[in-house]
């Protein structure tokens, strides 16, 4: 979120305080789809059920140092441009953030048919990365690799920042985030496939889906290298 200098007032701050602590607990509403988040205020918020898929790169510390900062800069932006493309090519998308080179999305999944799409999303994903690195490869760049996780999950969804300033921003509390956050630090690393899919994710899968990942019994998940069909085409023939 972007700043907007204004100067502090301590009476405000705890008046603002009071606010949000004294409002009604029935204010939290439990809600079977992630509404807009137009319906949010300071002192509501939404029990909600839905799918999260962060993207984040391995070894960017290592990567910044192998190449010019302009270099770096065109790659972190393919990177980060296309993945937001596809992220968002989903009818169903609700939230997409950015956090340095990590990438992710929330996702209103409240059929099983909606948890396959997104699926297919990060399917998308991992095509994504095997282009780009073949672009990469074709101007002597260092080749990049990520991770992704994928989960389903309760969260509560509330607006957060500072009343009356314009600076604010959609916040996810809960399972939905951290877990999904926590698979993506561990995907392709250590052995592991790039893509780390929770259990009640691969649970809501169908039966062709869920033959494309393995059981990852080390982490209690599933796992897999799977990727889109028609954008592999394209990578198999330029690779």
């Amino acid at each position: 979120m972007q700043a907007n200098y204004k100067a502090y007032d301590f009476e405000k701050s705890r008046d603002r305080i009071d606010e949000i602590l004294d409002s009604s607990d029935n204010n939290y509403e439990d809600k079977k789809e992630i509404p807009n988040r137009e319906n949010l205020t300071f002192t509501n918020g939404y029990y909600v059920y839905g799918s999260a898929i962060f993207v984040d790169m391995r070894g960017s510390k290592e990567y910044a140092t192998n190449h010019r900062r302009p270099v770096l800069a065109k790659v972190y932006r393919s990177y980060i441009s296309e993945l937001i493309a596809i992220l968002n090519s989903l009818q169903i998308v609700r939230e997409l953030y950015i956090e340095g080179d990590c990438v992710w999305a929330i996702y209103n999944t409240p059929l099983k048919k909606d948890v396959n799409d997104v699926f297919s999303i990060s399917a998308k994903v991992n095509s994504l990365i095997d282009t780009l690195n073949i672009k990469l490869k074709k101007r002597k760049y260092t080749p990049i690799k990520a991770g992704t996780g994928v989960h389903y999950s309760e969260t509560l969804m509330i607006k957060a920042g500072y009343s009356g300033s314009g600076i604010n921003e959609v916040t996810w509390i809960g399972n939905l985030v951290s877990e999904t956050a926590d698979l993506c630090s561990k995907a392709n690393k250590n052995g592991k496939s790039r893509s780390l899919i929770s259990n009640v994710f691969y649970n809501n899968l169908n039966e062709d889906n869920k033959k494309l990942l393995s059981k990852c019994y080390s982490l209690d998940c599933y796992e897999g290298n799977y990727v889109n069909i028609k954008m592999n085409e394209w990578v198999e023939q330029n690779g």
